[in-house]
């Protein structure tokens, strides 16, 4: 898994992601190879997948947010469904999931209204056979994985 270093690297990069391996070599007291070393394993062991922003889309003006399940015929396959979510840009997520519903998805729209327009676009193939949505008021504890990465590293 990971170690104490590791859980350090990373909760460093997450706190400041522009701070730069030879500042973090820096504030970690260790040498900037080493830093790079475990940066690099990590990344190819994928337990850091992107270094790309973290983008908010109610900045964008997409300040809906809402979950949305779906229930498909059987015989139209996972796989389908979600090749028409992924060409629909406020689908966010979708999870193939147990239990009643076959897809869970996190979307986003500008308004209530707008979540009409989206939600219509996600049904408007006939493998979805019925859909269910809720809208989020508020993010509690938004995404996050410092707790597990702390759990982790722990002896």
């Amino acid at each position: 898994m990971i170690d104490e270093l590791d859980a350090r690297i990373l909760e460093i990069f997450a706190e400041d992601p522009r701070i730069g391996v030879l500042e973090a070599s820096r504030r970690l007291g260790v040498a900037r190879g080493t830093v790079q070393a475990r940066l690099d394993r990590l990344e190819r062991r994928r337990v850091i997948t992107s270094f790309a922003p973290s983008v908010s889309p109610a900045a964008l003006g997409f300040e809906v947010t809402a979950f949305v399940t779906l229930e498909i015929r059987q015989d139209a396959g996972h796989d389908a469904v979600a090749g028409h979510l992924a060409g629909i840009p406020e689908v966010l997520e979708a999870h193939t999931v147990t239990g009643t519903a076959d897809l869970f998805l996190r979307v986003v729209a500008r308004s209530n209204a707008d979540l009409q327009r989206v939600i219509d676009r996600i049904v408007a193939v006939p493998a979805i056979e019925r859909s269910a949505s809720v809208i989020a008021l508020a993010t509690q504890i938004p995404y996050r994985v410092m707790p597990l990465i702390r759990v982790s590293a722990a002896p």
